[in-house]
């Protein structure tokens, strides 16, 4: 964590910005919620924490903390930003639940190298790449019988 915020400090310095209390506060709230988070969902957790923190600031903040590379936004296709940390995490794809919406990160070496061989066959230069797999849980599975 402290890595992180000494990344984040710094991104804020060279973009003239200062790191605030109010950021601090939504950065350490952030990177201790375990799931992913929507900006609803860490406005809530941190106004727990301070009533003062306004929705702006945290929608502003989380922001910068993707453009830091500290986090990152995901898209399980049900219209709800939501954002994991991107910092110091191994890449991994993501299986999504396409009726109760829980998701499950994975990472396969054969599926990477596969896109590798794909980019390779057509020319092109991966520089990244997101991977959502749709479908239904086990849970939901049982539930419908």
């Amino acid at each position: 964590m402290q890595e992180a915020r000494k990344q984040f400090f710094q991104f804020l310095a060279r973009k003239k910005l200062k790191f605030t209390s109010q950021r601090g506060l939504i950065f350490d709230v952030f990177w201790h919620i375990k799931d992913h988070v929507s900006p609803e969902e860490l406005y809530n957790a941190v106004k727990q924490n301070d009533p003062r923190v306004g929705q702006a600031t945290v929608y502003r903040t989380l922001k910068l903390l993707c453009e830091s590379g500290i986090a990152r936004e995901v898209n399980f296709g049900d219209g709800v930003a939501r954002f994991e940390p991107a910092f110091g995490q191994s890449h991994h794809d993501h299986l999504i639940c396409t009726n109760c919406h829980r998701s499950v990160e994975v990472m396969d070496p054969k599926i990477e190298k596969l896109q590798e061989k794909l980019a390779r066959d057509h020319g092109f230069t991966l520089t990244g790449h997101k991977l959502y797999l749709f479908g239904i849980c086990p849970h939901c599975r049982e539930k419908a019988r």
